[in-house]
């Protein structure tokens, strides 16, 4: 089981899990994102390979379109 602090919200999973499985988990699934782990931006390529670690703390911004 591990625990991640998302946008202030302290959420467990499982088991160990990679930022893109994270990403499909909370629904932002083909959205726009930004995600920073631990205070660094995880490049969206890194996504797929960057697992995240228990106590990890990660920001996660929507991008929202408007005019």
């Amino acid at each position: 089981m591990i625990t991640l602090s998302i946008n202030g919200v302290s959420r467990q999973f499982p088991a160990a899990i990679k930022v893109g499985e994270l990403i499909e988990a909370l629904g932002y699934t083909g959205k726009r994102i930004a995600l920073e782990r631990n205070g660094e931006i995880v490049p969206r390529s890194a996504f797929a390979t960057q697992p995240l670690f228990d106590g990890d703390k990660l920001e996660v911004v929507v991008a929202v379109g408007g005019g």
